[in-house]
């Protein structure tokens, strides 16, 4: 998270068009909006963040948020962080949904209202027993909320064996054992010291990078089951070192959990900000290895580790393999890695139209979804500066945000894809996403209101969140999914791979809720399927390697499949 120098941006600009090509990208596409503002949702609720005047360096990095059903009842519920001290009177807010689409402020006696420098959030069902528990990353300190229903949680970190005193920013859920039972990853970012003192060109105080700090250590936490012997407190045992995650230190901005290398195995992929990002690949035996140089996510395509944000994942170009989105720094391109074949990628910026853009951002949160349904991926990216702008103003700062942050406002961006993994700018056209500059961190998709739109919540730094409700008009086809295990409590099935046939295409989606920045997204399944109108092939493979094969009469729904419900295959995938 710190500008480079601009002689090296031009150099990394250069190459890049060497390797991933030099057309310029598409220009903007005109076309009706995809967003409106979501008043209409009802929630209310403005992001502090510590603002010592000392320019702190926890101060600048931000939350994310959560999209999450707490009480099971079919209807997204939203999670809301501060980054602040806990003297503040700040406090988190849970808002439910009730059946009418409003949202409410349920934050009082629901246990999650705390306070803290609250980075990030990730939710799991950790007990199966059908509800999710939250967890949040802090500056100092992991906190596990265990889902008791009706909206309240109670805090179970240290009955349930959990301790991180080190400062965390990612977390997910995953099943890296395949025993049934989410196991937790924790991404630690650097080893901070409050004294290191980092003046701007001018010599006026500002924010660090992370460079001059010492990297630090992703945690693993293996889920031992009920640790009560009745089925409610889960019980962890960290297995960090013996995993052999601890030889491979990093500064980790994100993580994505999935499978990498097409051995049905769930790895981790992680940024690492300012450093090589690492890749540690399962081997089967509650072991992994770092292959991220091997399989080409290390570096850029010019061989240069960036500031390495956040993370946006699926397929951009339509061939069946999940592909990587990662932000940078305004001064350095983002980067998208194509895969193929299975297990490699390459650097495919340039050819993308990614990488020369007639404006450039800071990004943070980062997502890959179909937001038309026109069955292609489509691109969000929420914008900030780390460092106080050097040159000019922030363009239109959104109402509310605090004058102190102004100088490192920036507008989101959003790209539309032409199907084929090019994109064409549509931020122009979507003002309520990116009409007007904030410190964007966080960025959160999922369906609020179940009508086959993906919305977006962006938190931005000491401001207001800006909630996207998605209105497009010519929306296609498109099928929602929830996959669940009954054997396992009916919970969410983190891992679960699906792969669709509809109108001569097929499409791959993954239950994991935690990519983009910090945040907890939509665990269910969405797939735009554009004039489709029938399914022909649903393949689900199970966390575990077995396969089950499903039959969808009807589109334009959400649909729960249940393990053990379809025609079994013969492949376990073990």
């Amino acid at each position: 998270m710190f500008p480079v120098a601009s002689p090296r941006n031009f150099l990394l600009l250069l190459a890049a068009c060497v390797l991933g090509g030099c057309g310029r990208a598409p220009p903007e596409r005109s076309g009706s909006a995809w967003f409106e503002e979501g008043s209409r949702f009802g929630i209310q609720f403005v992001h502090e963040v510590e603002t010592s005047g000392r320019h702190l360096y926890l101060e600048s990095v931000g939350s994310g948020a959560a999209f999450v059903d707490v009480d099971n009842d079919g209807r997204l519920d939203v999670f809301l962080v501060h980054n602040v001290n806990p003297k503040s009177g700040a406090r988190n807010r849970l808002f439910r949904q009730r059946p009418d689409g409003i949202f409410t402020d349920a934050s009082a006696d629901s246990g999650l209202e705390t306070p803290g420098y609250i980075n990030g959030v990730a939710a799991g069902d950790v007990n199966n027993d059908g509800l999710p528990e939250i967890l949040t990353t802090e500056y100092d300190r992991i906190r596990l909320f265990l889902n008791e229903g009706g909206g309240k949680f109670s805090d179970v970190t240290e009955r349930a064996g959990l301790t991180n005193r080190q400062w965390s920013v990612p977390a997910a859920f995953f099943d890296y054992d395949r025993d049934g039972w989410l196991d937790l990853v924790v991404g630690n970012y650097l080893d901070y010291d409050p004294t290191q003192k980092c003046p701007d060109a001018r010599g006026q105080p500002d924010f660090c990078g992370p460079h001059g700090f010492h990297s630090t250590v992703t945690r693993l936490f293996r889920n031992l089951g009920a640790a009560d012997g009745k089925g409610t407190m889960p019980g962890f045992h960290e297995v960090t070192v013996e995993a052999g995650l601890a030889g491979t230190p990093g500064k980790a901005m994100q993580i994505v959990c999935a499978d990498f290398d097409g051995d049905h195995w769930p790895d981790l992929f992680i940024t690492d900000d300012g450093l090589p990002n690492r890749l540690f690949v399962n081997q089967r035996n509650g072991t992994f290895r770092d292959e991220a140089v091997a399989r080409g996510l290390a570096y850029t395509g010019m061989g240069a580790a960036l500031a390495n944000m956040g993370i946006g994942l699926g397929d951009v170009n339509g061939d069946g393999l999940f592909d990587v989105f990662v932000p940078h720094l305004t001064e350095e391109p983002h980067t998208l890695w194509v895969q193929g074949p299975r297990g490699i990628f390459r650097d495919e910026t340039g050819s993308a139209g990614l990488l020369d853009l007639a404006a450039h951002g800071t990004g943070f949160g980062a997502v890959l979804a179909d937001f038309d349904c026109d069955g292609d991926n489509d691109l969000a990216v929420a914008n900030g500066l780390v460092r106080r702008r050097r040159t000019g103003a922030a363009s239109k700062p959104a109402p509310g945000v605090a004058s102190f942050w102004i100088p490192y406002a920036e507008p989101a961006q959003l790209f539309a894809n032409a199907g084929t993994g090019r994109f064409s700018e549509v931020s122009a056209g979507n003002p309520a996403l990116c009409g007007a500059s904030m410190v964007g961190r966080g960025l959160v998709c999922g369906d609020l209101d179940n009508d086959g739109g993906l919305d977006l919540l962006a938190v931005g730094a000491a401001g207001p969140i800006r909630i996207c409700r998605n209105v497009t008009s010519q929306r296609g086809h498109w099928l929602g999914l929830r996959l669940i295990d009954p054997a396992l409590g009916g919970r969410d099935a983190y891992g679960a791979e699906v792969n669709l046939g509809a109108g001569g295409r097929r499409w791959w989606r993954m239950v994991q809720p935690a990519y983009s920045y910090a945040s907890s997204n939509d665990p269910r399944v969405h797939v735009g399927l554009g004039q489709a109108t029938k399914v022909e092939s649903l393949l689900v493979r199970w966390p575990d390697g077995a396969e089950e094969r499903f039959v969808v009469t009807e589109v334009d729904r959400y649909l729960t499949l249940r393990r053990g419900s379809g025609a079994s295959t013969a492949k376990d995938g073990r």
